[in-house]
């Protein structure tokens, strides 16, 4: 049992490191200190879900039906486009008055994003359904099955909260604007060679 847990404490965990389009998000409203209890929460209970379902068999759905992976890269891609060009053109522009005075679109803009950013990228399915599916049918029973998806889900909830209220430690680089703008430049890189990655695994 204890074996299942640490196992999937650590699968979720390294699957979710990496600074993607998600965790660039949390960061970029953490840094804003506004609406990050509710973010991180969304972000956390989106994973878990997803952990359940991966467990619950997306891998078989997968196979059933070869073309939902690849309509979800082109999905996904088309979207990281368009949200890397805003943050390129927020950039350009470099009016970050409202970022210095601590303010972020409202609450439910910000988990619409958010949704969009979870819910909209196919590398969450083919990770957090496939993978994770993959990896649980290692563990025969129901016990140790629920004990690795409550490892993964808990490493969600680990990450996303420190990433969300770690990121004010960052606050005294963003004090100027020239701060913000590099900060949107690299998320915007960030958001393309994703994109970029997903349309070379959709076209392959």
């Amino acid at each position: 049992m204890n074996a299942a847990l640490v196992t999937g404490f650590a699968t979720g965990l390294s699957l979710i490191l990496a600074i993607g389009a998600q965790n660039a998000f949390v960061l970029r409203q953490g840094l804003l200190r506004t609406h990050v209890l509710p973010l991180c929460l969304f972000c956390a209970a989106s994973d878990a879900i997803l952990i359940g379902l991966g467990i619950l068999g997306f891998g078989a759905v997968s196979a059933a039906w070869p073309l939902v992976p690849r309509l979800l890269m082109l999905g996904g891609a088309a979207f990281l486009i368009a949200y890397g060009a805003m943050r390129l053109h927020a950039a350009w522009r470099g009016d970050y008055s409202l970022q210095l005075s601590g303010q972020s679109p409202s609450l439910w803009k910000t988990l619409a994003i958010a949704a969009a950013l979870t819910w909209g990228n196919p590398h969450v399915y083919l990770d957090m359904l496939g993978l994770i599916g993959a990896i649980s049918t290692q563990f025969p029973d129901v016990a140790t099955k629920a004990a690795f998806g409550l490892g993964a889900a808990t490493a969600s909830f680990v990450f996303f909260f420190s990433l969300g209220y770690g990121a004010r430690f960052l606050a005294p680089v963003l004090r100027t604007a020239t701060g913000w703008r590099i900060l949107d430049l690299i998320i915007a890189l960030v958001m393309w060679g994703l994109a970029a990655a997903l349309l070379h695994d959709g076209l392959a």
